[in-house]
């Protein structure tokens, strides 16, 4: 479980999910006169963690409330939250991007350091937070890979939305999270790349003219019209929406992808990395 009073406690609309599952799980228990210690020992949970569900101090996994319904005989109604407490474990700026995402009729996004989020395994994104310095603790990597690969479910989408991705050469071969963990990384993007929706293009290192050198960027076409932009940097996670700084990073993103690889060719140049993995 997941402590959400320390660095979301801002975050009033997680804290009022979980407070409401707290409600239901208590008013189910008192119902069937039981004790927190004696739920807490019927679902193999502590009489704390029962009590800081109840309070809506902790975000509840699926499996308590699976087996709460079930102790309980909730007819689902406890079992049923999972969904919304779920959502209410991740980082109220990951649930703000992923709705834009979901919104998107056309996602494009170029990329410096590391693999966009969109494209990442497990594995790799468990690499890239548990680097993170000063360190996360291991729940804390756990819910941030989750409500990472949780994001990408925008690709099954539909209508699905049109992807453009340009990731620079060295995001390829930095073998962050060693070599299979990078592998695994490389096949996905070939997997990726080959949806008819998206392109992956590569910017090659020996590149002398260089659109990008400002940073990554991302750009989100909206259904109704609109285009917002979604910077990140270090502890800043920015999302823009002035007509004016839109246009600049339109007009960067353009020529970074004109200067980039073609889509065919930077599948190619993907494998030629993958190959040397070997």
């Amino acid at each position: 479980m997941v402590d959400v009073t320390g660095g979301d406690a801002e975050d009033e609309e997680s804290a009022a999910v979980l407070r409401t599952v707290g409600k239901v799980v208590k008013m189910y228990r008192e119902r069937k006169k039981l004790t927190q210690a004696e739920l807490g020992t019927a679902i193999g949970y502590s009489e704390e963690q029962v009590s800081s569900v109840e309070r809506g101090r902790r975000a509840p996994k699926a499996q308590l409330l699976e087996a709460a319904d079930q102790v309980l005989e909730a007819g689902g109604m406890i079992a049923g939250l999972t969904k919304d407490v779920e959502q209410a474990r991740y980082p109220k700026k990951v649930r703000d991007l992923a709705k834009l995402e979901a919104e998107a009729v056309e996602i494009c996004a170029y990329a410096n350091s590391v693999v966009h989020g969109l494209l990442q395994t497990p594995e790799y994104a468990g690499a890239l937070y548990s680097m993170r310095r000063p360190p996360f603790a291991e729940e804390e990597v756990e819910r941030l890979v989750a409500a990472r690969m949780a994001r990408q479910k925008i690709f099954d989408q539909q209508p699905a939305p049109v992807f453009s991705f340009v990731q620079e050469e060295v995001t390829l071969r930095r073998p962050l999270g060693g070599r299979m963990v990078m592998r695994r990384q490389l096949e996905r993007l070939l997997e990726v790349g080959q949806r008819r929706n998206v392109e992956i293009q590569v910017m090659p290192t020996h590149r002398e003219d260089h659109a990008g050198l400002d940073g990554s960027l991302q750009l989100l076409r909206l259904r109704k019209g609109d285009t917002v932009a979604h910077n990140e940097v270090q502890l800043t996670s920015r999302l823009i929406s002035h007509p004016q700084e839109i246009q600049v990073f339109e007009v960067r993103y353009g020529i970074i992808r004109a200067q980039a690889l073609t889509p065919r060719e930077s599948l190619a140049f993907i494998e030629k990395v993958l190959g040397e993995t070997r």
